[in-house]
């Protein structure tokens, strides 16, 4: 199996989930995504985030991973996918 089979599983694997930076955004559109797919206002999982970037862990890491790895709501681009890809993200 090549990297390019597993990397392509990968994010079939992740699309598949649902899961997509909504277009409520105001950084990456990673909350206004779980919020949309949670039913919640993305106001109120913007708060949960902040709460959770305030208390020590990984909240930081995390959202710059989903911001990653989740597709666009839109285009359905993944910025992971893309690079490695060599295609231009923009």
């Amino acid at each position: 199996m090549t990297f390019q089979d597993v990397t392509q599983k990968m994010f079939t694997a992740i699309r598949r989930t649902g899961l997509s930076r909504g277009p409520d955004r105001w950084l990456g559109g990673v909350c206004g995504g779980i919020a949309a797919k949670l039913g919640v206002d993305p106001n109120a999982a913007r708060i949960v985030f902040l709460v959770l970037a305030l208390v020590p862990g990984p909240a930081l890491t995390f959202y710059i991973w989903a911001w990653i790895l989740l597709p666009d709501s839109t285009t359905g681009r993944i910025y992971l996918e893309s690079w490695l890809s060599n295609d231009s993200v923009t």
